[in-house]
């Protein structure tokens, strides 16, 4: 039975629905002050949009695409206690616009940040949240092997870095790939783990203070601007894993110790398939919950996929989520079976 010391998940990572207005609003229902925001329309094909506290509100990325940081003001305005504030989205961005149904992805770091300099490279702002194992740190680029600070106190298992200033592709470190120290993805396309270069990680695994880039230019460009969102496994509470497909419509189950609110999966071996994200809000249950696909603008479907009390697992022969033999990667947070409060939690 898995223990943990975060007794309520969602004052960590939460996620709320809500419907376009077209008018200038405060959103409340998060839990917490959010530092990172990650917001997708259900019912259209709008761009991802993602804002957190260390770029400052108004500054979007996309995941869909490798485009640099946009600016606009009328999108996510503002990150408020329990929620975020939005403007009137008059350009489109698909954040507030036409009477959409959208869902916002929440976490929580530790505000606008500082500094950190355990790296050879020194953060321009570092923010932390060590309970939940997550941060966020932006950093100028020189074009040599460096290192970067994260401020977890433990190694992370899953470090998602985009350029800000260049049209860099999302490069993804997860510790679950083949070879994760060549390795790498890109959460803007559905490619897999099939080209190995020294020059993303420097070959080096992460350490409880620093995460390695090489020279790479969509990690380490000289001069250019990056953002870097680091995760670590909180047990009970969060696990960045792998689990291998099986190729059956009863798919292999993958243990998390915790009843997951919120997984993304990602096949790293044999042949391109997209990032799917679930969560427990959206409509729909075991073998129909709702799936986002972060890498693409599509609309949100219902495969075949089945969350438990302590883990999840695939209902499809469907090479996406289930190839014989497919090594899957996956984030997934939610609330622990048993915390310190001894509150047990069921099953949906």
């Amino acid at each position: 039975m898995a223990y943990t010391t975060i007794n309520k998940s969602s004052l960590h990572q939460n996620t709320i629905l809500y419907t376009d207005s077209g008018a200038v609003r405060t959103l409340t229902g998060v839990g917490f002050q959010p530092d990172f925001t990650w917001i997708k329309t259900r019912n259209h094909t709008n761009r991802h949009n993602s804002f957190d506290s260390v770029r400052g509100a108004t500054k979007g990325l996309t995941s869909d695409r490798g485009d640099a940081e946009y600016t606009q003001a009328d999108t996510l305005t503002a990150f408020t206690s329990d929620g975020f504030s939005l403007g009137a989205d008059a350009s489109g961005y698909g954040v507030n616009y036409d009477n959409k149904n959208e869902v916002a992805w929440n976490w929580k770091a530790g505000g606008a940040g500082s500094s950190n300099t355990d790296g050879t490279i020194n953060t321009t702002a570092t923010s932390v949240n060590t309970t939940a194992g997550f941060s966020i740190s932006t950093y100028t680029g020189t074009g040599a092997n460096a290192t970067v600070g994260h401020g977890l106190g433990v190694a992370p298992k899953m470090i998602i870095i985009k350029g800000i200033s260049n049209a860099h592709w999302w490069f993804v470190y997860h510790a679950g790939i083949p070879t994760p120290t060549t390795a790498k993805l890109n959460l803007n396309t559905d490619g897999y783990n099939n080209d190995p270069q020294a020059s993303y990680w420097n070959s080096t695994a992460p350490t409880s203070s620093v995460f390695s880039i090489g020279t790479e230019g969509s990690v380490n460009t000289s001069s250019a601007t990056y953002v870097a969102y680091c995760f670590a496994d909180v047990t009970g509470y969060s696990k960045m894993g792998s689990y291998v497909g099986n190729g059956n419509v009863n798919g292999t189950f993958s243990y998390t110790g915790f009843k997951p609110t919120w997984i993304m999966t990602k096949r790293a071996t044999g042949s391109a398939a997209p990032w799917c994200v679930f969560d427990s809000k959206r409509d729909g249950y075991n073998n129909g919950n709702k799936l986002l696909i972060a890498n693409t603008t599509a609309v949100e479907s219902s495969p075949s996929f089945d969350i438990f009390s302590n883990g999840f697992k695939t209902r499809t022969t469907d090479g996406e989520w289930n190839g014989n033999g497919d090594t899957y990667v996956y984030m997934a947070f939610g609330q622990s079976i048993v915390g310190t409060n001894n509150i047990p939690t069921t099953a949906r």
